[in-house]
């Protein structure tokens, strides 16, 4: 079997290609890509693996955003520290998916079904895909935030946020009044807390709200540069140019 895996930290990429190695020795690593970029070069220019290892959360985006910029035939099993992404998985005819720390059972178990699955029907993953789209529907999203304002406690709803950003090795909520808050996780941790529908993150940097957005202006090297209510003069919003593609299509409304 011919593996692709992307996967970002070395020791993860590492240590998963040993278990699969020790439970299927005849498995080849055709290449270990640890970016979106890197995976969507590979992916464009090389014959198609048998299978592959997609780690959702990379340096430069989430591995969703290699569906958009190339054609993928092969099957996937997913890894990753959020359970909150399984389902969406699902909706890009993945195979399985695996929470980190990786368990090597369970890595027998997706790898197991990977190989049956190439004599079953396909009608059984396209099953699992319309249930997944079903229970992606029903997915509750926060709708207000508990912040801690010194010695008091505030609650800000979804309503009244601008933008996440991260800033100093800290991250913030801005208003649209424009006041700031500080948080206690990552960027990360609270762009799986929000609906997707109107929240988009354009960068490392920052998780913008659809209806704050008061202007969008044309910027170097491909990018967008963006206007929101309750932002100052020294903040700088800018669509990265890899996420300006997904970006407009999520505008249009379409996840």
């Amino acid at each position: 079997m011919r593996l692709l895996v992307i996967e970002d930290e070395h020791l993860a990429a590492k240590r998963l290609i040993q278990m699969v190695s020790h439970l299927y020795p005849e498995t080849k690593v055709c290449a270990v890509c640890d970016s979106v970029e890197q995976a969507v070069e590979w992916i464009k220019t090389n014959p198609e693996p048998d299978f592959a290892f997609f780690d959702i959360q990379l340096g430069d985006g989430i591995s969703f955003e290699i569906f958009e910029q190339c054609t993928v035939n092969f099957p996937i099993i997913f890894t990753t520290a959020y359970d909150q992404y399984a389902i969406q998985a699902f909706k890009v005819n993945s195979l399985d998916y695996l929470l980190k720390p990786i368990d090597e059972q369970e890595l027998k178990r997706a790898v197991d079904k990977f190989i049956n699955q190439q004599q079953a029907d396909l009608s059984s993953i396209n099953k699992a895909i319309e249930q997944a789209k079903e229970l992606l529907q029903q997915q509750n999203y926060k709708n207000r935030f508990l912040i801690k304002v010194g010695e008091h406690l505030r609650m800000i709803e979804t309503t009244d946020i601008s933008f996440f950003y991260s800033e100093d090795k800290s991250t913030f909520i801005r208003t649209t009044s424009g006041s700031s808050y500080a948080l206690d996780q990552s960027l990360e941790h609270y762009e799986i807390q929000v609906n997707p529908a109107d929240f988009y993150r354009i960068s490392r940097k920052y998780i913008i709200k659809l209806s704050a957005i008061t202007d969008m202006i044309s910027y170097s090297n491909s990018r967008l540069k963006l206007k929101l209510n309750g932002m100052d003069n020294n903040d700088e919003i800018i669509v990265s140019r890899e996420r300006v593609k997904s970006f407009k299509t999520w505008l249009e409304g379409e996840l």
